[in-house]
């Protein structure tokens, strides 16, 4: 008998693979860094509420399956709810001590064998650049022993992002480029691993700006292009503490992604 995963996983690539694979024009790089099979923590910045399913999109390259840490809120609405619960999200409730089974969570599926994918700054980058992120990723990392697989992504902001009206369009170039894993040690220092593995996201985002094909023509807003060289690590004390922080849109109403904790 098939399980839920087996049935309801399939349905939604049959429905998305198609939209996303010919609506966007894709660059990828470094895609083979991420194993096919096993246990994976795939870990990228985050410009685009569409984010999750080019991510997505990224590991099924790899046929891989992903499951993502989402905000427990979106369980709760009619219609999604139960399709995350089939498909085996994990909800993290924010800023809670149960964020702490969230992780757990986590750990288990690695320990399956399974793709896990966060986006360690927890929420969508009002200005496009890297922010500080939470330690949430370094102790998942450290606590099931399986390295952070680092991701950058540029491109769909142009199409979905927070506060501006969505700007539906085919051919926007959507960029995406994996570095080598950073491993994080059992004992290490949270703040140290994190701050690490930020790096190296930031390190794919330059790249991906580098390779990015397309460019805004004269009179065009360019409010969304950056130069490489921006995507550098900002540093926060509060990036560095162990938080409970969250699922999908950890802050300010964010709707549908992976999260820090």
């Amino acid at each position: 008998m098939l399980t839920a995963v087996e049935v309801v996983y399939p349905v939604a690539r049959a429905a998305l693979l198609g939209p996303l694979h010919l609506g966007l024009r894709w660059t990828i790089e470094g895609a083979h860094l991420i194993p096919p099979r096993g246990p994976v923590i795939l870990a990228s910045n985050h410009t685009s509420y569409l984010d999750p399913l080019a991510l997505a999109y990224l590991a099924d390259r790899r046929h891989r399956r992903v499951r993502f840490l989402t905000k427990a809120e979106l369980f709760e609405k009619r219609g999604l709810g139960p399709l995350l619960r089939a498909a085996r999200q994990i909800p993290v409730l924010r800023n809670s001590a149960s964020a702490a089974g969230s992780l757990q969570a986590a750990i288990d599926a690695l320990r399956g064998g399974e793709c896990v994918a966060i986006f360690p700054e927890g929420t969508i980058s009002r200005d496009l650049e890297p922010m500080p992120a939470k330690s949430g990723t370094a102790r998942l990392a450290a606590s099931s022993g399986v390295p952070v697989t680092p991701v950058g992504l540029w491109g769909a902001h142009r199409i979905l992002f927070k506060g501006r009206k969505p700007h539906w369009q085919t051919g926007v170039a959507e960029t995406a480029v994996v570095g080598p894993p950073v491993r994080v040690a059992p004992d290490v220092d949270a703040a140290g691993a994190t701050t690490r593995i930020m790096t190296a996201i930031a390190s794919c985002v330059a790249r991906a700006r580098e390779i990015y094909p397309q460019h805004a023509g004269p009179g065009e807003d360019a409010w969304w292009e950056r130069p490489p060289e921006t995507a550098r690590v900002r540093v926060a004390e509060a990036a560095a503490l162990p938080t409970a922080g969250a699922g999908a849109g950890a802050r300010d109403g964010d709707q549908g992604r992976a999260s820090g904790t």
